[in-house]
């Protein structure tokens, strides 16, 4: 798969079959609809092109109300690549785009741009300045500009139940199961190893802090959780720690890992942690001895449940 960074950069001559769309934590339903503009790609002979917009829509059209997205525009396009997809185009989204017409949309990039032949389109899509065309009017220009307009009716919509709402309210509980049912893959955090103050490695649990890379990035419930990472192509398990450490008076929140069996230094590095477990909300503890305690049980139940996972 192929991934421009704009309409702009993108030039083809072959014929297209495109879908449209945020697709914020290409769950399951979203996955559905990428393998299906796949597999009409291949039985018709064209490309399969996937228009998705960073930032956010939402975030540009209504700043006042900001949205916490389930994946970073990275971990979307990650996502997308393994439904067979040919091209991705990540378009920036602002208001000289939102001001496109419904017409100038589909002349100047549809037609224009993409040489969209086919599209993949939900019933209920909106496009063009103040989202004011839908359905019936991409059919007329299809009609009009000589392409096919596939379209996803309400039953199969509706046979989704996926929603990336449920999803954000789910990672927002910390149901990390739920989500897991949602996606289809595990949920992830990614961001750069920095310098925290090191209290971890005071009480033999040394811990890596991550600062996100996305500000927008849906942050789950404060609590601890069993993690695994991929480092140099090897699993490591480890647990995770999301809060405010209120045992040590920290009001600032952090994110921090300790990996049970990995040793060497991570500052710098980037760092993806897939979160598979929620095990406890996190709590104040009367001294840095009956943290110790509960981080050492915590170490325990993270035993047992990889070696379920392991089984």
């Amino acid at each position: 798969m192929k991934v421009f960074k704009g309409i702009d950069k993108f030039i083809i001559e072959s014929s297209t079959i495109v879908t449209i769309g945020t697709f914020d934590g290409v769950h399951k339903g979203h996955q559905k609809i990428l393998k299906k503009l796949a597999n009409q790609a291949n039985k018709f002979n064209l490309k399969s092109v996937v228009l998705t917009f960073s930032p956010h829509p939402r975030t540009v059209l209504n700043p006042t109300a900001p949205l916490e997205l389930i994946n970073t525009i990275e971990e979307r396009i990650k996502s997308i690549s393994y439904c067979g997809i040919d091209y991705i185009i990540v378009h920036p989204f602002d208001k000289a785009f939102s001001n496109l017409s419904a017409e100038e949309f589909v002349d100047s990039v549809l037609v224009k741009k993409l040489n969209t032949k086919k599209i993949l389109i939900g019933y209920d899509h909106r496009f063009g300045k103040g989202r004011k065309a839908g359905i019936k009017d991409l059919q007329f220009f299809g009609s009009k500009y000589n392409f096919e307009v596939m379209e996803i009716g309400v039953k199969e919509v509706n046979n989704i139940s996926v929603s990336s709402t449920k999803i954000r309210t789910s990672i927002s509980e910390g149901n990390i199961k739920k989500v897991y049912s949602y996606l289809g893959y595990n949920f992830s955090l990614s961001g750069e190893v920095v310098k925290g103050n090191a209290i971890g490695r005071t009480i033999g649990f040394p811990t890596a802090n991550i600062k996100i890379s996305d500000n927008n990035k849906l942050i789950p419930k404060n609590g601890v959780y069993l993690i695994s990472s991929i480092l140099d192509k090897i699993q490591y398990y480890g647990m995770m720690n999301i809060g405010v450490k209120p045992t040590l008076n920290i009001k600032k929140q952090s994110i921090e890992v300790n990996f049970f069996k990995l040793k060497k230094d991570l500052y710098g590095k980037i760092l993806e942690v897939s979160v598979l477990q929620f095990l406890r909300n996190e709590e104040k503890f009367n001294n840095l001895d009956d943290l110790k305690n509960q981080i050492k049980i915590d170490k325990e139940t993270c035993s047992t449940l990889i070696n379920e996972l392991n089984k």
